[in-house]
């Protein structure tokens, strides 16, 4: 990827030999010794955007073996370069290619709003480098951290700095063909699909007259093919709306439906309410369970627990207010929905399901450098259960019968209650949930359900998750240098431990354990490639069934 800075990096193979940079010029008594090195850091550079007047961002550059190898907004430690220079702001004019040899000059000021720059090229010139050799340096060692570098390094044990996210050198480019920016509105669309290949390693025979024969679920499949928009309506405190929709949704359980047409499962709109709290309306995620509440593309696993598929939904109808309260360390969030306005529901609207869910998370620990930190949530649902109650759910793969399953049963409430708790320190992430559904139902008398899930991820190239405060949910794992930017992108393995028991009063549903072990790979955050493993012990209709599978996921995002 590249950035183009209009006329200026068509220029930049001229200027540089014709303003006599290939030796030192002495008559400017701030002109430093040109000097080779093996590597070369730049702090405080500025990249200017060439199509949006006067936005830039600052930037580290590291050059190794004269080749461009990072260009980040992070800090880039001292000790990763040979020198340090400090470019003091400077505007950078040239052409940047991550993985070739570096050939741009730093300017003290930026031409879009200078034109006298371009003119008087060597005035303001304060360093040049042409296929990695500096011909010009005007600019200052750094020799030394600053106090906020030291301040990093001295706290503690449990300090982590994951390694400098990369910048997307063609940054907001509103020129997309998925974008719009209007007076009145504004939005990206994107799309998604994710392709499955099954294999079924092994079935015993318990498990197979429990589930019937594993192998007839192996091959491929399209998982999830989604579609949507995203965008802000402009007030003058904007509105953010939000559409998607798909066929075989990867967010399992959006509908029970087993058909190809196409449904929407996200229709909502955000309203601010004052600075830290919004107002949300529409087709949207209770808010209940950190696991459901993330994408589920971005966590470690493949599929969410089996708990969390069995006894949450994926998406209601209603109304949810939030908002985050003492230094946004507690996110307090409830609503209120009722599926009657859904496809294919009764009519009445009292004869629709009526639900109320509230969740709180707190945030008791974060160390000072910010890389530990320590979440617990609860939450609770209830349930009027005018529909029914079901507990159904595969082993944590899409290609398989249910494992544990039930058939509608009447009951006259269900209370859920679920509880979460997560560290993260540096590149590991240990997360917990626990959820019990108690239904009143006394022709099963009065069955409970209830299972946990223990996961433990590792980013094995570094990066760590970054914790939204404002959600009470961790994001998606960055990407420190993607392929396209002489990196091998991210990579994280992740484990799991879930246990899901659905046997009860008259309710047997079974009860189900599954081990679970995964690579995820992140090439670029529009290209992941993974695979799970998972050891499955299902406990039903008198047998104690095993078996294990493999499910190898490619997910591929327009954004």
């Amino acid at each position: 990827m590249k950035i183009q800075i209009t006329l200026t990096a068509l220029l930049i193979g001229l200027l540089l030999p014709a303003l006599g940079f290939a030796q030192p010029a002495s008559d400017r008594s701030d002109e430093r010794p040109v000097q080779s090195y093996e590597s070369i850091l730049l702090r405080n550079v500025t990249l200017i955007d060439p199509d949006a007047v006067g936005q830039t961002v600052q930037v580290n550059v590291l050059i190794r073996d004269n080749k461009l190898e990072l260009v980040s907004e992070d800090l880039i430690a001292l000790d990763e370069a040979e020198v340090t220079l400090d470019a003091r702001g400077g505007v950078v004019l040239g052409k940047m290619t991550l993985g070739e040899p570096a050939s741009f000059m730093v300017m003290d000021g930026n031409p879009q709003q200078d034109i006298d720059i371009l003119l008087d090229t060597k005035a303001h010139n304060l360093f040049a480098i042409r296929r990695g050799e500096i011909v010009r340096n005007r600019l200052e060692m750094i020799t030394e951290e600053t106090p906020e570098e030291r301040k990093r390094s001295q706290t503690g044990w449990l300090a982590y700095s994951p390694p400098p996210l990369a910048v997307p050198l063609d940054y907001n480019d509103p020129s997309k063909f998925n974008r719009f920016d209007t007076k009145a509105a504004s939005g990206i669309f994107a799309a998604a699909v994710v392709l499955d290949r099954m294999y079924w390693v092994d079935q015993d025979g318990d498990s197979f007259s429990q589930v019937g024969d594993l192998e007839a679920f192996d091959g491929g499949e399209i998982r999830g093919l989604r579609a949507g928009g995203v965008g802000t309506i402009n007030f003058d405190k904007p509105w953010v709306w939000t559409v998607f929709g798909a066929t075989h949704a990867f967010d399992k359980g959006f509908d029970v439906r087993e058909t190809d047409e196409f449904t929407f499962f996200d229709v909502r709109l955000d309203i601010p309410v004052w600075e830290k709290a919004s107002f949300s309306i529409g087709k949207q995620k209770e808010p209940i369970s950190m696991e459901r509440i993330m994408s589920m593309a971005y966590l470690p696993q493949q599929e969410r627990s089996a708990a969390a598929d069995a006894l949450l939904p994926s998406r209601n109808v209603g109304l949810v207010m939030s908002g985050s309260i003492l230094n946004d360390r507690v996110v307090l969030a409830g609503g209120a929905f009722n599926s009657w306005l859904d496809k294919d529901q009764p009519d009445s609207f009292s004869d629709n399901t009526t639900n109320y869910a509230g969740r709180a998370t707190w945030v008791p620990f974060e160390d000072e450098s910010q890389s530990t930190l320590l979440h617990l949530g609860m939450a609770y649902r209830y349930s009027d259960g005018k529909q029914g109650a079901i507990v159904t759910t595969e082993p944590e793969f899409n290609q398989s019968p249910d494992f544990v399953s039930s058939e509608f049963f009447d009951v006259d409430r269900i209370d859920t209650y679920q509880a979460e708790a997560s560290l993260r320190s540096g590149p590991f992430w240990l997360h917990g949930e626990w959820i019990r559904a108690d239904t009143e139902s006394p022709s099963m008398l009065d069955p409970t359900a209830e299972g946990y899930h223990v996961s433990a991820s590792w980013a094995l190239t570094g990066e760590m998750r970054d914790y939204n405060k404002r959600v009470g949910v961790f994001n998606r794992l960055p990407i420190a240098r993607t392929v396209h930017q002489n990196g091998v992108g991210a990579w994280e393995l992740g484990v799991r431990y879930s246990a899901l028991d659905a046997n009860d009063g008259l309710l047997e549903a079974g009860d189900m354990d599954i081990w679970s072990a995964g690579i995820n790979w992140w090439l670029t955050p529009y290209f992941n490639v993974n695979l799970n493993y998972r050891y499955i012990t299902l406990d039903k209709d008198g047998l104690e069934g095993t078996s294990q599978g493999i499910n190898t996921r490619v997910v591929l995002i327009l954004e």
